[in-house]
């Protein structure tokens, strides 16, 4: 069997949008997508003593193979690292034909994601990707489980959980409510340096310029602006008279 977990390589600390290409500054540090680290861990869960391989997928700038190395730190077997200038730019769309295509070279039996990317917040890449692929998808995975070639899911929703079973190969984007990562240890961390790791072009995609980018995406940043400037707010220190305070502004305002 094998496992393919699509990450991302995000910008840490605080995002910043560059006003002149209306874009994500990703100049600074980035590390490992925190909710793929969720998808990551449950792939090797699943894989426990068996001979499963985990591939970790990425489309991103060369730096993005930091967020990879952790991953086969982790305990991943292989990287796969899709990079390319012409990426700069790419939305959803562009993004999840990127990823089909070397998903669809790799064939695994079932792809994991984590439920969205904290420099995004999309949360709808997991879908894209699956319809590019023509395979079933499942979202937000509290539970996940493995029986022939069926999944088992128990799905997290404002109402309770669904279950839900289909039959591989499929899609399935994880809760950050899955499971905890494991932290890499330093036999992880090694070991990691000597485990294979593939960088990948567009044209071994079969991909060309057009296809992805600005050229390629479907989705356009008009505009940047600062948000509207509040209306008047009283400020109160919590002095050991801040409760007496509220009531007494709530009293003001009449809502008491």
């Amino acid at each position: 069997m094998k496992i393919a977990v699509c990450v991302k390589h995000v910008p840490e600390g605080s995002s910043k949008l560059d006003p002149g290409s209306k874009r994500l500054d990703r100049s600074g540090e980035g590390a490992l997508n925190h909710f793929d680290a969720n998808a990551v861990e449950e792939a090797l869960r699943l894989k426990g003593d068996s001979d499963t391989e985990v591939v970790v997928v990425s489309m991103g700038p060369e730096k993005a193979a930091d967020s990879l190395r952790k991953a086969l730190a982790m305990g991943a077997d292989r990287a796969v690292l899709v990079t390319d200038d012409a990426l700069a730019g790419s939305d959803l769309v562009a993004t999840s034909k990127v990823l089909a295509k070397i998903l669809e070279r790799e064939n695994p039996d079932l792809v994991l994601f984590g439920q969205q990317a904290s420099d995004a917040d999309g949360a709808v890449l997991w879908a894209a990707v699956a319809e590019r692929l023509r395979r079933p998808v499942v979202s937000q995975a509290a539970e996940l489980s493995i029986a022939g070639e069926t999944v088992h899911v128990k799905r997290q929703t404002e109402f309770g959980y669904d279950v839900i079973e289909t039959a591989l190969p499929a899609v399935v984007a994880v809760s950050d409510a899955i499971n905890e990562p494991r932290y890499p240890s330093l036999k992880g961390i090694m070991g990691a340096k000597k485990k294979p790791s593939e960088t990948v072009s567009l044209g071994d995609l079969g991909l060309d310029a057009g296809d992805v980018g600005e050229a390629g995406s479907k989705t356009e940043v008009l505009a940047l602006g600062s948000p509207p400037a509040r209306g008047d707010a009283r400020k109160i220190e919590g002095d050991g008279n801040a409760a007496q305070a509220i009531v007494d502004f709530l009293a003001e305002k009449r809502l008491i």
